[in-house]
């Protein structure tokens, strides 16, 4: 189970099932799950938990110090869900402070290169594909895909089922449901990921209506939040997305398709 390249320190716990491969390293802090696969040249350090049937490719290193000059050497920690993929040289960095964990759910896959700073945390079942940059305290909720060499800023949010269009970088929130485009831009509707969750063509087709009122009206944020609010009352798609907006507080992404400003020079809604 344990190749005899690897290195356990002492003090590392390994459920029942989990494999090490060659010249892995898993440190003294760390605890690991059920039915775990950790494949050659794999450091898990820190003081991390991990979860069951987690896979690590090879060159993956997990719970390493944040890349934070304030960071002073303070035992922090990340933490693991179960079902997991870490794919080749992605890095994942522990907090850096005592007070917050860097935190991945269940059913993230990290797809080769792709990194996560610290105290981010991550929800259920969201893909980061290759090169993709998390900074530090970025947040995904569920069901996000990053794509190849996105760039996020540190503190950014991303919402449900939203999608970053390769190469884009964010430096203000993305809503869920959206496509972001370019820089701190979005495009519309993430159609695809809407339709494989199981929103019904009713559902997006009163989404869009509510985008088109929230992005593309050339109200002021608020009003528009207003309006969308009083002709979607109670329907739960359009009320997280309003939610997540006037959460906010670095801006969200601005629609593409206008000049980008509403009148109270807020980035969003613009005329078509």
């Amino acid at each position: 189970m344990i190749h005899p390249t690897a290195i356990v320190f002492t003090g590392a716990k390994l459920g029942p099932g989990t494999t090490v491969g060659p010249y892995s390293v898993i440190g003294e802090h760390v605890v690991v799950g059920a039915r775990c696969r950790i494949e050659s040249n794999v450091q898990l350090t820190g003081h991390s938990t991990i979860g069951d049937d987690n896979r690590f490719h090879s060159g993956a290193v997990i719970g390493d110090a944040p890349q934070d000059f304030k960071y002073a050497g303070a035992p922090t920690r990340l933490r693991i869900g179960n079902g997991n993929t870490f794919r080749e040289h992605v890095t994942v960095n522990r907090s850096n402070k005592l007070e917050e964990d860097t935190i991945l759910g269940d059913g993230n896959f990290l797809m080769a290169g792709s990194h996560v700073g610290h105290n981010s945390v991550l929800g259920n079942q969201n893909i980061l594909a290759n090169g993709a940059l998390l900074a530090g305290h970025v947040v995904l909720t569920d069901r996000a895909f990053v794509s190849g060499n996105c760039l996020v800023h540190q503190f950014c949010r991303i919402g449900r089922l939203a999608l970053m269009q390769g190469g884009s970088a964010i430096s203000k929130d993305l809503p869920p449901f959206c496509v972001a485009r370019g820089d701190n831009g979005i495009c519309g509707l993430n159609v695809v990921g809407l339709r494989r969750a199981g929103v019904t063509a009713d559902q997006r087709l009163r989404l869009k209506r509510a985008y088109t009122l929230l992005f593309r009206s050339g109200l002021r944020r608020e009003t528009a939040l207003e309006k969308v609010e009083e002709a979607f009352d109670g329907e739960p798609l359009i009320q997280e997305l309003v939610t997540f907006i006037r959460a906010s507080r670095r801006g969200v992404c601005a629609d593409t398709r206008g000049a980008g400003r509403t009148p109270d020079g807020e980035d969003g809604a613009s005329e078509p």
